[in-house]
């Protein structure tokens, strides 16, 4: 994912990939998490669980849940009994969706979802026990900026969660991986969809740095004590990491 040449949903527009983006998201979000379902055969439900039980131990009682889209990891959150749950997106269709599955749970007064640039946050240093993003930091504009703000907004001492697709180290299953990823997935979207957001999962999962290689970039934006946990034979991965206590 070079800033020279990243990966973006559409060749064929004159500009930058945050807006692309948020014109994809916009454009699929009817159909967001029908799909979401679909294409994982309802394990993205297992994956947000894990990685909630995972956070137990860590403080959590304000959280930011960065790249929120339609609520999904905002919603299972909610085990955690925080006082309060932001989420913030770029994709105003997508929070049009999530606002209205808030409201059916009754959980209005504890998740708040807001339109914003999760690279440009108006939030004040120090502000948060816990950030998370459950498949979104993937489509960071700029990826060492983003999660900068991350960790900005972090109190000392507080958790980053993220959980995010990767591909199988298995050679075997990477080579099905790579093969449901760059024909199955577009056809399928393509079907119910928009086949460029599926061809652009499969380029962005492709090129992003997973692994150790995420860790790398955790602890280049200001984190320590990062670690990552594959998931379902590596096809996701969850990252748990820390932002330096002050003074230290």
């Amino acid at each position: 994912m070079s800033a020279d040449s990243p990966i973006i949903p559409y060749n064929d527009l004159n500009f930058g990939k945050k807006e692309q983006v948020k014109k994809m998201f916009n454009t699929i979000a009817g159909k967001y998490d029908f799909m979401n379902r679909l294409l994982t055969m309802r394990i993205d439900i297992l994956w947000r669980r894990k990685a909630v039980n995972l956070i137990k131990k860590h403080p959590h009682d304000t959280i930011l849940d960065i790249a929120t889209g339609t609520g999904d990891f905002a919603i299972e959150l909610i085990r955690l009994s925080p006082t309060k749950i932001t989420g913030i997106d770029i994709a105003e269709k997508m929070l049009e969706i999530g606002r209205e599955k808030i409201k059916q749970k009754g959980l209005s007064s504890k998740i708040e979802l807001l339109e914003m640039d999760c690279e440009n946050m108006p939030f004040p240093d120090n502000t948060y026990d816990l950030a998370t993003s459950a498949f979104g930091v993937r489509n960071f504009e700029n990826l060492n900026k983003g999660l900068s703000e991350m960790c900005r907004i972090l109190k000392p001492g507080g958790r980053v969660l993220i959980l995010e697709a990767s591909e199988p180290s298995s050679k075997p299953l990477r080579k099905l991986y790579k093969a449901y990823m760059s024909k199955i997935c577009p056809a399928i979207g393509g079907a119910f969809s928009e086949n460029k957001a599926y061809d652009y999962l499969n380029k962005s999962v492709a090129a992003f740095p997973s692994g150790k290689n995420f860790e790398a970039e955790l602890i280049k934006a200001g984190f320590i004590d990062t670690e990552f946990i594959p998931l379902s034979m590596g096809v996701t991965s969850i990252y748990i990491a820390k932002k330096k206590d002050a003074g230290k």
